[in-house]
């Protein structure tokens, strides 16, 4: 699974130097590059509209194909030169309010263009939305279908991969759900898509902001959708207004207004290994460059972590043997979920009323028992001080790997108390 940044917000277009080495040094080695920040919503919306002398194909058409759009050269060489993969990429798009139903033929140039820029910089993933803007209903698919099936020798020229993404759609001012927000639906889509093009030329993003403006269950669009998804964009949002927040930063009352306990799950059960993309815009644009570096990093650790739990069973697959320290109910929810296909061979506890006891099918034990280990078997910390236990345990000498594990996303969860 990559980590991905999304650059906008953090880099800026013109002068691109600073937000670069921010991400770099935060750790990122794969970038998302949004093409709008070149081409923008609002951009394309006005277009015609103002006084301005701008030809519409100065917006991002390239005059010579085989060159990257002059808007766009100071960004790209400035992440190339770091050595910085461009694992994703979103091709222009219109407002979800649009009215503008003059646009197909122009989006269809600009992505095509996206498509080449991809080829170009050896990005692998686009993604690109559905035409909407003037299109009933019931001629939604077959309107899609055509526009899809158009790219798809561009996309194949230029050995790109072509990304459907979940929509929200604007209605009176308030968002619901739009084209592909049915994981049935969006799965028949990329199959049938496919199948036309005669190989696997498309697949899916899931979007987590789109999700939560459309009050979705993600762990039902996941499920539905399984290998079809290649790429993931976390964002925050309040379930109601358009914005792209750092994850776990949109709270009230303390409790979360996206459901990443779903997503996470449906990740996790589907085998997800894509494309994992940050994207913290609007967040990043309220804070100072001062401290923007550090929330950079903070993003980098959210996204581990956000992998981690998503991988979490890989890991435990990754050992030959293991044992627990904890002998609570982290200790019982890791035995009901994973107990019988990564059975321990005991868990320890500081408390030593508990040695020597059975817990949920275990034996109990001294922590000094640790140093009888082989060097290969993982001592798990089933316990919420997991940095003073793994300080105890790297105390005492061991060797062995040390990891944690956490019951906030399983897929099931014991709720007897102790």
């Amino acid at each position: 699974m990559n980590i991905s940044c999304t650059l906008s917000g953090i880099v800026d277009r013109k002068h691109p130097g600073q937000g670069s080495r921010d991400i770099i040094r935060a750790g990122f080695e794969n970038v998302m590059l949004d093409i709008s920040m070149f081409c923008s919503p609002g951009e394309l919306e006005d277009l015609g509209k103002t006084g301005r002398k701008r030809k519409k194909d100065e917006i991002l058409i390239s005059e010579h194909p085989e060159e990257l759009p002059d808007s766009m050269k100071a960004v790209l060489y400035q992440m190339m030169e770091k050595a910085v993969h461009f694992s994703a990429a979103t091709a222009p798009y219109l407002r979800r309010d649009t009215k503008r139903v003059d646009l197909s033929g122009l989006l269809e140039r600009l992505t095509e263009e996206s498509i080449r820029a991809c080829g170009r910089i050896g990005c692998r993933n686009l993604i690109v939305r559905p035409l909407f803007a003037g299109v009933p209903d019931k001629e939604l698919w077959e309107v899609n279908r055509r526009y899809y099936l158009r790219l798809a020798g561009e996309a194949k020229k230029n050995d790109v991969r072509i990304l459907l993404e979940n929509q929200c759609r604007d209605v009176n001012g308030h968002l619901v759900r739009g084209v592909c927000s049915s994981g049935i639906e969006a799965a028949e889509w990329v199959d049938t898509l496919n199948r036309e093009a005669g190989e696997e030329r498309f697949g899916f993003c899931v979007d987590a902001g789109a999700c939560n403006l459309c009050g979705q269950n993600m762990y039902d669009l996941v499920f539905a959708l399984g290998e079809r998804i290649k790429a993931v964009i976390l964002r925050d949002c309040d379930g109601a207004n358009e914005s792209s927040l750092l994850p776990f930063t949109c709270v009230r009352q303390g409790q979360p207004q996206t459901d990443w306990l779903n997503l996470i799950r449906g990740l996790r059960g589907s085998g997800f290994d894509g494309e994992l993309i940050m994207d913290f815009r609007d967040t990043a644009a309220v804070f100072s460059p001062i401290l923007r570096p550090e929330l950079v990093r903070m993003a980098k650790s959210v996204a581990d972590y956000f992998k981690w739990q998503i991988e979490i069973e890989n890991l435990l697959r990754k050992y030959p043997a293991r044992v627990l320290f904890g002998a609570g109910n982290m200790c019982r929810n890791y035995m009901k979920c994973y107990g019988e296909k990564y059975p321990p061979l005991f868990t320890c506890d500081n408390n030593r009323a508990l040695w020597e006891s059975e817990f949920c099918g275990l034996k109990v034990r001294d922590p000094e028992c640790l140093k009888e280990l082989p060097a290969d078997c993982a001592v798990f910390i089933c316990n919420i001080y997991y940095r003073e236990i793994e300080e105890q345990i790297r105390n005492m000498g061991l060797s062995n790997p040390v990891e944690f594990f956490n019951d906030e996303y399983m897929p099931d969860f014991y709720f007897d108390r102790i």
